[in-house]
């Protein structure tokens, strides 16, 4: 009875989300309330709720300072530089810069961490998109593919939970998947390509001045998942460009020509200084995400806006902002730890490993590796590598299955090109949140792209003996 009221609690969340029939914050929370309730467990709702809560507290401590941390470095004009480089290569061309994001994506995500990627990737290229007019759906797409991809990497969480859900090793589990890998890395390119061609054919190429600031002067910063076109159909046909006024883009000129003489260079060298650690930092893993951006933020406020009055107007400006994307992140907790408290999570596992026949034993690597990608809009990391995939290995093994295959098989999807779309992880609010696209239009639109990557491996995999049948 626990497994059907948690595939109902997450079928119901993912219907509502995805027709947009309610808010994804209330459909986090209450969705998940009333079954617990139903299957008899409300007198413990506050425990599990606060149990959510304290685990993705640090991700909201997180988000919050480093939200801030960007903000003040994009009006400090940290990122002009390079975004006028980027506009200058494409010459106005949407392909390049579809492309240009892919490959940037892909090299800002060596870290692992999808949360910074995500803060990093967008606040360089939602100015350039929209300063050409591209539709802010094209860009959560491409960075998704990419970042969803490089998630692979042995230090990312799931490929470590599968490495120690199974004990074995990185050599057993990664290396075999070195050449899927970069396949999945050609074939982000190429769908990077596809949708940069649709984008060139609904705007044609823009002919931009690369000398001319190349970014709108409103600082960029997440802020919750909103309509952006009433088209309904994920096309966002409705959408403008957010510089389409030409006196908006004289205004824009304007404040960055101020901006650009009025900051002072020993400032902006100890901005790039402190942005070029912060990342370093973050790349060692050895000091808390949310400790790293506390600091730097301090620090960038110091030598930014050292005045207590100016940082009462950051705050203004963007606490807004920081309020509704870390409400997501809270109420992402009470769904997780309502349905992994009580029991839902663990009978699901169970349930969806019985309903596989024995006799798909020697394909079940395959078939884990195709089914990865769908099943991270319903599991969330943990729940899968130390729930779900140490069955499907045990039955594997059985089979005369290599359970290392397993592993294999669910690092191609699940939680790695399945994690931008995911409701379930606090990074996917802050990629629709800063390019203020709803989450059910981002995973209409990205789906499919997102799971030819994991196709593209699997089938590499099975030509290179990574997963055999």
């Amino acid at each position: 009875m626990l497994a059907l009221f948690g595939f109902l609690t997450v079928g119901i969340f993912l219907a509502l989300t995805l027709f947009t029939r309610t808010s994804v914050l209330v459909g986090l929370v209450l969705v998940p309330i009333i079954f617990a309730v139903l299957a008899g467990r409300g007198g413990d709702l506050g425990e599990f709720i606060g149990d959510g809560l304290l685990q993705v507290a640090p991700i909201a401590v997180m988000m919050t300072f480093a939200i801030l941390f960007f903000a003040v470095m994009m009006e400090a004009g940290l990122f002009d530089p390079l975004i006028r480089r980027i506009v200058g290569w494409a010459k106005g061309d949407p392909v390049k810069i579809a492309i240009g994001t892919a490959l940037v994506t892909m090299c800002v995500h060596l870290d692992g961490d999808g949360a910074a990627t995500f803060l990093i990737t967008l606040s360089a290229f939602l100015p350039v998109y929209r300063r050409i007019g591209m539709r802010p759906l094209a860009l959560t797409a491409i960075v998704a593919l990419g970042a969803g991809l490089m998630n692979m990497l042995p230090w990312g969480g799931p490929t470590l939970r599968a490495m120690a859900a199974l004990d074995l090793t990185a050599s057993e589990v990664f290396v075999p998947m070195v050449v899927p890998m970069i396949a999945g890395g050609l074939w982000v390119l190429v769908a990077s390509y596809i949708i940069g061609r649709m984008e060139r054919k609904r705007l044609g190429t823009i002919t931009l001045d690369a000398a001319a600031p190349a970014v709108a002067p409103a600082p960029v910063a997440p802020v919750a998942p909103v309509s952006v076109g009433s088209a309904g159909d994920g096309t966002d046909a409705d959408w403008t460009p957010a510089d389409a006024s030409p006196a908006d883009e004289a205004h824009a000129d304007d404040d960055h020509a101020r901006r650009d003489h009025g900051v002072p260079r020993w400032r902006m060298a100890v901005n790039v200084v402190l942005t070029l650690a912060l990342v370093a930092v973050l790349f060692t893993h050895t000091v808390p995400m949310e400790v790293c951006f506390i600091v730097a933020f301090t620090v960038a406020a110091c030598v930014n806006i050292p005045k207590w009055r100016d940082q009462q107007q950051l705050f203004r400006d963007h606490g807004a902002n920081v309020v509704l994307v870390t409400s997501m992140v809270f109420a992402a907790g009470v769904f997780t730890g309502v349905l992994g408290n009580t029991g839902m999570i663990e009978n699901m596992a169970r349930t969806l490993a019985d309903v596989i026949p024995e006799s798909f034993g020697g394909v079940l690597p395959v078939l884990v590796a195709v089914v990865s990608m769908p099943l991270s809009l319903v599991f969330t990391p943990d729940a899968f590598y130390f729930g779900v995939m140490p069955v499907f290995a045990h039955t594997a093994e059985v089979m005369g299955v290599d359970p290392a295959m397993i592993a294999r098989g669910a690092i191609s999807g699940q939680m790695t090109t399945g994690f931008p779309l995911s409701p379930l992880t606090a990074s996917t609010f802050i990629l629709i949140g800063m390019a203020k696209v709803e989450l059910g239009k981002h995973q209409r639109f990205t789906f499919l792209w997102a799971w030819g990557t994991t196709l593209v491996i699997t089938v590499t995999a099975v030509l290179t003996g990574a997963l055999t049948f």
